[in-house]
């Protein structure tokens, strides 16, 4: 017996965990199998009330029951754009303890969305084009900033990189340029390859007249890319001290219809076997 689950990191704002339950149902419908919304850490403390009366369930307790229950293949695509440390090193973590009381149990986890390795692949930044162009009408040859939360892993920040330069090539023409920045960064000179910041971005004298549109390479929306949430601020603060800056936020990348080509891509080739993130065979009978 199989299950299928597309997991996300997880939020405490409602909203992200039911843009992933319509992801999940939007591929379950697709697949024609059924796919699980769960979470690695935090939407289970959500009130159940605001997810309409059924509470958020995190990967391992719903592993464990999976298993318990018969399960013995366990299919995990991710919602990540890539390696996070969620999924490098507690997601393998998390799944070898259900393992460990499971050995029946055979795990598979696809790629994330972004497989900077793989044979040439634009649909996400298509997606990201998509959203920026959506709110272009009325603005001046924009300049557009490709902006994530900032990550402490060299190669989550690569990503985001790799993205903007993709991006860069898509809006060639449309658009005055196109950069990058992060929401925020850890202290010390370990981190400043998620520089520059978007504060300091927007503050820089070639930013600071004329319309900026934010590409936001964000999921879901939550604490820092919903609605009031940290990125908003920050505009708002960048503006308040420039009267010549105009800046307008894009959609995020898991509101776009196109998400849900890549995620089907990724399920299918977690059902394959391969390319993988991670693969966890089973290792003996239940005991």
């Amino acid at each position: 017996m199989r299950k299928i689950l597309l997991v996300d990191n997880g939020s405490l704002r409602p909203q992200a965990t039911l843009n992933l339950r319509r992801l999940a149902d939007a591929l379950s419908q697709a697949r024609g199998e059924a796919v699980e919304a769960a979470s690695l850490l935090h939407s289970y403390k959500i009130p159940p009330e605001q997810l309409d009366g059924r509470k958020a369930v995190s990967l391992g307790p719903l592993a464990e029951q999976a298993a318990a229950q018969g399960i013995t293949e366990l299919v995990i695509v991710p919602f990540f754009f890539g390696p996070s440390q969620a999924l490098t090193r507690y997601l393998p973590e998390r799944l070898a303890e259900v393992q460990a009381s499971h050995p029946q149990l055979s795990i598979k986890v696809a790629l994330p969305l972004v497989d900077t390795l793989a044979p040439l692949d634009l649909r996400l930044a298509q997606l990201l084009a998509d959203n920026v162009r959506e709110r272009m009408p009325g603005l001046a040859r924009p300049k557009v900033v490709l902006v994530d939360h900032g990550s402490p892993i060299p190669e989550v920040t690569a990503v985001r990189n790799y993205l903007a330069g993709q991006l860069s090539v898509l809006l060639a023409g449309e658009v005055d340029c196109v950069t990058f920045a992060s929401m925020e960064r850890r202290d010390g000179d370990a981190y400043r390859f998620n520089e520059p910041l978007l504060e300091d971005l927007l503050a820089a004298p070639t930013m600071t007249q004329g319309d900026v549109i934010l590409a936001m390479l964000f999921l879901s929306p939550g604490r820092h890319a919903g609605e009031g949430g940290d990125i908003a601020e920050i505009c708002e603060r960048a503006m308040a001290k420039t009267s010549g800056l105009n800046v307008t936020t894009t959609r995020l990348v898991g509101e776009h219809d196109g998400i849900m080509e890549i995620l089907a891509t990724r399920l299918q080739q977690g059902l394959a076997g391969e390319p993988l993130l991670l693969e966890m065979p089973a290792s003996g009978a239940p005991t």
